[in-house]
């Protein structure tokens, strides 16, 4: 009896040993994963829903960079952070939208830099006609020192920038003929923006300025109202301007980016953490949306050359660079520092 007593006793111990082996040895295997949802803000922390705008239509470009960083910030945080993108100027137009970030009844929104240039002058660096010598140069300008230090004027403001997008390149499409020459403007009818920088450029160039709504190019093109426009391969191709504006010279005398702006007042409320993750989501966003642009780009003038359009690219912008001498002085005289730092660039 004493021999069986003591045998089991023995195994007692032996099974005791065993389960604290396990213990020890599970224990930091269930911990780890909870420090590292913990250290990367996964899946503590409170929900929070953020509302995204953006006037174009959900397959542009701009709209698929939102809806990428709302893909990343879900995946991040497990569904912590929900970012809702409405699209096609749901929440109001451009100018709406910004007043309501501001306000901080939109949380994000991506705009066009041309109205941001009346809440900060010094954008409108990015708006004077051939400031940028390529998509390549306009992006490290906008990624680089310059788009940083113009970021941090908005923050005044009640904006928090996050990154620009890519807008394309704009130049000048007409129905009447061929523009390869400074010459060849004089005296065509051109639409333009309501805006002063882009009306003197054009009568610099030699051509009558019409400014009106982009919703109206299309029948002002069928009626001979006006004779041609200034936009990119998209935009002269989607809303059916190539159909009748056939010649399309790529001079590309703008090169304004979109920004993606962040309410300030929603932005103060957050964590640092979170804070970090959605400037980490927007920064990935960026190649993603400029990837897409590229390609609609691409599409966009195959389908154009398909239709019997034509597309000048063999110009000398030497001439076209000139005549901007009057619009400079006008728009960029308290700029002049910034247009120096900018045209250093490499």
């Amino acid at each position: 009896m004493r021999n069986l007593v003591s045998l089991l006793n023995l195994l007692f111990k032996q099974l005791a040993k065993r389960r604290a082996l396990v213990i020890a040895i599970a224990t930091p295997l269930l911990v780890l994963p909870a420090l590292y949802i913990s250290s990367t803000g996964q899946r503590d922390g409170k929900k929070i829903v953020l509302k995204a705008a953006d006037d174009h239509e959900l397959t542009y470009p701009t709209t698929q960079g939102l809806l990428k960083m709302a893909e990343l910030l879900k995946k991040w945080t497990h569904g912590r952070i929900t970012m809702i993108v409405y699209p096609s100027a749901q929440l109001g137009s451009e100018r709406e939208t910004i007043k309501k970030t501001r306000e901080g009844k939109i949380d994000i929104n991506r705009v066009n830099i041309n109205p941001i240039t009346q809440i900060v002058p010094q954008f409108k660096a990015f708006a004077l006609p051939y400031i940028f010598r390529s998509a390549e140069h306009m992006h490290k300008v906008v990624d680089g020192e310059i788009g940083k230090e113009l970021m941090k004027y908005l923050e005044k403001k009640g904006f928090i920038g996050l990154g620009f997008y890519d807008s394309g390149q704009r130049s000048f499409y007409n129905s009447v003929r061929p523009i390869r020459s400074v010459k060849d403007l004089k005296g065509l009818r051109i639409r333009v923006q309501k805006a002063q920088i882009t009306i003197d450029m054009v009568k610099a160039l030699g051509a009558i300025p019409i400014p009106m709504s982009f919703e109206e190019v299309y029948t002002a093109l069928r009626t001979g109202v006006i004779q041609g426009a200034e936009n990119n391969y998209p935009s002269w191709v989607t809303k059916g301007h190539f159909e009748t504006a056939k010649y399309y010279t790529q001079d590309e005398h703008s090169r304004v980016p979109e920004i993606i702006l962040f309410s300030k007042k929603r932005w103060d409320t957050l964590s640092p953490r979170d804070r970090e993750l959605i400037r980490r989501a927007a920064k990935a966003s960026i190649p993603y949306q400029r990837k897409l642009w590229q390609k609609m780009v691409e599409e966009s003038k195959k389908k154009a050359l398909a239709t019997g359009c034509e597309i000048i690219t063999n110009i000398d912008k030497t001439p076209f660079i000139k005549a901007m001498k009057p619009v400079y002085k006008k728009h960029a005289a308290d700029l002049q520092d910034i247009v120096r730092r900018i045209r250093a660039v490499k």
